[in-house]
């Protein structure tokens, strides 16, 4: 099941993630491990429209569609500042001190985030 939406062309990158976790055992429970959260993504693209995703590494280890159970962390972002993210080319404390990025819930989680979105990076083509 593709985690990608049309409208939203960062939202592969979810896929990326989602084989990173599952790809290996390890990496997976590494994951859950370092993040221990749940990180729930609101994206927006050009058009205006929302859509959600959410990576659990508090339970399971994986990536779905909506915000998850009780995610620990709303991060809400646009479409294109997630894949300069992703990409490795927007820097996340820029982004959230100039209003791109907003944080629900731990802040200090969030940054767990990051060794995360590294390692999609590695696998997305955005």
């Amino acid at each position: 099941m593709s985690l990608k939406n049309d409208k939203f062309p960062s939202s592969a990158a979810f896929d990326a993630i989602n084989s990173a976790l599952t790809g290996s055992e390890a990496d997976r429970k590494d994951a859950i491990k370092q993040g221990n959260a749940v990180f729930a993504f609101v994206l927006k693209n050009a058009a205006g429209e929302t859509d959600q995703w959410h990576i659990d590494l508090k339970n399971k280890g994986e990536v779905g569609k909506g915000l998850g159970d009780k995610p620990t962390v709303t991060l809400s972002l646009s479409d294109a500042d997630f894949a300069g993210l992703v990409a490795g080319t927007a820097n996340a404390q820029r982004l959230f001190m100039s209003g791109k990025l907003k944080v629900k819930g731990d802040v200090m989680k969030a940054t767990k985030l990051d060794p995360i979105l590294k390692k999609a990076q590695t696998k997305a083509k955005l």
